[in-house]
């Protein structure tokens, strides 16, 4: 019984990781490759595009906000693919990486497999582009490994002082409400784009619906933690940028967010702050063209000491 669960787990994971490379590598110029760790025998997997192995460049991971998966990307990684190798993850349970067997999900974990990930690519410090609860696992590895990381872009980045009550509890009803309707849908449409397909299966599977509502959980478990290595370490002396939206809150909601994300990129030596008009908390969605110039930006001095020193 065992060696068959086994087996049906494997299965969902190369269904999976399958539907996402078909949905990424048709947005994707020059399509895209699989990459896996092994991580104490659970495999972490990401998408993969632009140069190869042995190429310089300043490597790019892209790390998606709270229970999403490498997915998100769509709409930037052919924005990016012309910049250099572009990795967008799956944390553990999401999309297509194997759940973490721990009883329960912690944020050391989540940082630990992020650091060793860009240790995995052995291509130096890499820029780190994340997105709401993306970006605080960004900026906690620069915290704590400055020497892996080359740049930030924080794309809406979440924060431990910005979790309204009343937005908290609709979060949490909303998120409730769709996975209980991906558990009763199919794992993949039979009709549709190769998007919405991929998009169904990343939560068909109960191991994905349970490391989606751990996530969240570890989001408002975690609050201690981060304001304490908040105030421990600053940033390194790389470039970051901050991206603030603009849409999807109350005014004075949003305005309380931009603050403390303003905060970030000033206290950071080399910090940018801009406020992306037009553009929803999925910026990199909305305004694909912003975000893809923000990475730009930050890579580029990263890429021309790396060249300068060959």
């Amino acid at each position: 019984m065992p060696n068959d669960r086994n087996n049906r787990t494997g299965r969902a994971f190369g269904g999976v990781r399958e539907l996402i490379a078909e949905a990424l590598a048709e947005r994707t110029p020059g399509g895209v490759r699989f990459g896996e760790l092994d991580r104490d025998g659970r495999a972490l997997r990401w998408i993969e595009t632009g140069p190869g192995e042995g190429v310089p460049t300043v490597p790019i991971v892209l790390i998606a906000g709270c229970g999403d998966s490498s997915l998100t990307w769509a709409p930037l990684l052919p924005e990016l693919s012309a910049l250099g190798r572009v990795m967008a993850y799956d944390r553990a349970g999401l999309g297509a990486s194997a759940p973490d067997r721990t009883p329960v999900l912690t944020l050391d974990a989540q940082v630990e497999d992020l650091a060793a990930l860009v240790r995995h690519l052995d291509a130096g410090p890499a820029v780190l582009v994340g997105h709401s609860w993306g970006g605080q696992l960004a900026q906690l590895l620069a915290r704590q490994r400055p020497e892996l990381v080359a740049g930030l872009v924080l794309v809406d980045p979440a924060h431990e002082e910005f979790r309204p009550r009343a937005i908290a509890v609709a979060e949490a009803a909303l998120l409730r409400f769709s996975l209980l309707r991906a558990a009763l849908a199919p794992a993949a449409p039979e009709r549709g784009d190769a998007l919405a397909r991929a998009a169904a299966a990343a939560v068909a599977h109960p191991y994905q619906r349970r490391a989606v509502l751990a996530e969240h959980r570890l989001t408002r478990l975690a609050v201690p933690v981060l304001r304490r290595r908040r105030a421990a370490a600053p940033l390194p002396e790389v470039p970051v940028t901050v991206l603030s939206a603009t849409e999807g809150l109350p005014r004075a909601p949003r305005a309380r967010f931009t603050a403390v994300q303003a905060r970030i990129a000033a206290g950071a030596g080399q910090g940018v702050h801009t406020v992306v008009p037009g553009a929803g908390h999925y910026v990199h969605a909305d305004r694909p063209l912003v975000v893809a110039a923000a990475v730009r930006e930050v890579s580029d001095p990263a890429r021309n000491a790396r060249n300068a020193g060959h």
